[in-house]
């Protein structure tokens, strides 16, 4: 982040107070002989060390996942920077999803890396489907859908459609390497936010079916026992349910607020994060709502109880 820059948007939630930040990532690295990941240059407690973005393909033209945010010049010095050392131009832009810590970086790349002809930029759509106008309206966003394969040299990339962080999130799996690009949808490190709870819990179920070696995470560092990664997000999030329940359970003659739900499951977690942690106590108790275990009353505020 800039000095003086505005917060820049969230888009995941770290785990506890006394979370280690990782070690360092480089601006640029070479990941493995098909993989270059060029960090977006913008820090913050929402989104650590900055979007991850990924060149893909061992050819003279590489595929760009993810573009982080506008008007981060540093980042776009960087990109330029990787793809001189590389000897390579891209081919196309992929975004995992629509936030704009992924999307921003689009305009400010066509605008100032010349590739000789108009980018083509590709994501899923909005679901259910909206317009998204780009930078200007000049482009417009070519549309892929869940099973399609996009190629480069030395890189084969299929698109796994991965809803619930948000309703148009992707995760692609590179072929070459059984490697997952999770976008937001899995960490390097801390978990996730998301915006609908049955969603998420069944992309993770899905990602864990394809066996993947290692994961290329939209922020954070890369992680190597993919397998482990996914199975922990998925019993992080059975265990917050199982709190929030047994919370109210224990206490069946009380209703509770959310954010006094908040305080009690995400006390050693930083106040500042509160927010982003009451967005998904909310979607969890939407959940419970849903399968009957709590109910809700307004006394004026909105108020959750153990149904028993």
């Amino acid at each position: 982040m800039t000095a003086g820059s505005a917060p820049r948007p969230s888009c995941w939630l770290r785990a506890g107070a006394g979370a280690v930040m990782a070690a360092v990532l480089q601006r640029i690295e070479r990941l493995s002989s098909r993989v270059v990941r060029v960090l977006g240059c913008n820090p913050g407690p929402m989104t650590l060390q900055g979007t991850n973005t990924y060149l893909v393909g061992t050819g003279s033209r590489r595929i760009l996942i993810d573009t982080g945010e506008p008007a981060v010049p540093e980042y776009i010095s960087c990109l330029k920077q990787a793809l001189t050392e590389f000897n390579t131009a891209i081919q196309e832009i992929i975004v995992t999803h629509w936030h704009r810590d992924h999307t921003g970086g689009i305009g400010d790349i066509c605008k100032n890396i010349d590739n000789g002809t108009t980018y083509c930029i590709k994501k899923l759509p909005r679901n259910p489907q909206r317009e998204e106008i780009l930078g200007d309206g000049e482009q417009q966003y070519v549309y892929l859908k869940d099973g399609d394969v996009i190629k480069t040299e030395g890189a084969t990339l299929r698109v796994i459609y991965t809803p619930g962080h948000t309703d148009d999130h992707m995760a692609l799996l590179l072929e070459e390497e059984n490697a997952l690009f999770s976008g937001d949808c899995i960490l390097g490190e801390g978990t996730t936010i998301f915006e609908d709870l049955y969603d998420y819990m069944k992309s993770l179920k899905e990602l864990l079916k394809i066996k993947a070696d290692i994961i290329y995470p939209g922020h954070g560092p890369v992680i190597h026992n993919a397998e482990a990664k996914i199975q922990e997000y998925i019993s992080h999030r059975n265990i917050r349910e199982e709190q929030i329940l047994s919370l109210l359970r224990d206490n069946f003659e009380k209703s509770f607020r959310v954010m006094e739900l908040v305080k009690i499951i995400y006390k050693n977690t930083p106040e500042h994060l509160h927010k982003m942690a009451e967005h998904n106590i909310s979607l969890h108790l939407r959940k419970l709502e849903k399968e009957g275990k709590i109910f809700s009353s307004m006394d004026p505020d909105k108020k959750w109880k153990a149904n028993l």
